[in-house]
């Protein structure tokens, strides 16, 4: 039998998680942040990071460096329409993004939000493991395999689910206690 398309699938909702933990802001300068802000670069919307040097040489600065000086007002446009928060200071030749303390209202807050899309990942990877016991019993309903077959097929499902959301509840505790102890 074989699982790898559910695990696959598993896989990639991991991954999506670990971009979506990855973009949160806690207080500390992450240059992941900037991974969704596209500027108009001659008509076509290109990442920040595909256009510029960016650095973080403080705990909490980050220094985007274009390398084409005419898009310098162009990312500060784009940086300030989008939904990060942070006003960039531009002087010229970089663009700095000082990130502020968080307070401890905001920590809380940024930590639910996580563990809501902690929940809407498990969720996910329970949906690939209904999908995936569905299919093996189809097979079983078309006598393409035995019922024992199909329960071991679901206690293999069931294995991988677990694994997965195991690893789910450890990232999340990982970038909670980050974001709580910034």
């Amino acid at each position: 039998m074989n699982y790898t398309n559910i695990e696959e699938r598993m896989k990639k909702t991991i991954n999506v998680y670990e971009t979506n933990l990855s973009e949160i802001r806690a207080g500390r300068a992450n240059p992941a942040i900037l991974n969704k802000i596209t500027v108009d670069y001659y008509g076509t919307a290109t990442p920040i990071n595909q256009m510029a040097g960016i650095s973080v040489p403080e705990a909490r600065l980050i220094v985007i460096q274009p390398w084409d000086m005419s898009v310098l007002k162009e990312i500060e446009r784009a940086i300030l329409a989008s939904d990060i928060g942070i006003t960039p200071n531009n002087d010229g030749k970089v663009i700095r993004l000082n990130f502020p303390e968080l307070n401890e209202e905001r920590r809380k807050e940024i930590a639910k939000d996580i563990r809501k899309m902690s929940e809407e990942a498990k969720v996910a990877v329970r949906a690939v493991r209904r999908d995936g016991i569905d299919e093996f019993k189809k097979m079983q309903k078309e006598s393409e395999i035995t019922e024992d077959e199909l329960k071991q097929a679901e206690e293999q499902i069931q294995k991988l689910t677990d694994k997965y959301v195991e690893q789910i509840d450890k990232m999340t505790e990982s970038k909670e206690k980050e974001i709580m102890t910034v």
